[in-house]
């Protein structure tokens, strides 16, 4: 049973910035790294490499994925009724 709008989420770019925070800000601050040491493709497979490895920062990523993914408007790892129903995001100001 679906109970995240997945099709609408990947439409949001912010759903996408979320997401992509939640995962790479937890690894370069594990790691005391910054943007600047991020400088080569190899620099970046290498630390990717390493979080993968490492318990803690799969933890702490998971944790902040979940953040991005739940609700906090509605009960449990779902999406409301309203929500599941939209078939775009929803924008301020429409109506449903």
């Amino acid at each position: 049973m679906n109970r995240i709008n997945w099709k609408v989420r990947i439409k949001n770019p912010v759903f996408w910035v979320q997401a992509a925070i939640a995962v790479i800000l937890p690894i370069l601050t594990y790691f005391g790294l910054t943007w600047e040491n991020m400088t080569s493709w190899a620099a970046i497979g290498n630390l990717l490499l390493q979080a993968v490895k490492n318990p803690v920062v799969i933890a702490a990523v998971l944790a902040n994925v979940w953040n991005a993914v739940n609700d906090p408007t509605t009960a449990g790892l779902k999406d409301s009724q309203r929500a599941m129903a939209y078939e775009e995001p929803y924008r301020d100001g429409e109506t449903q």
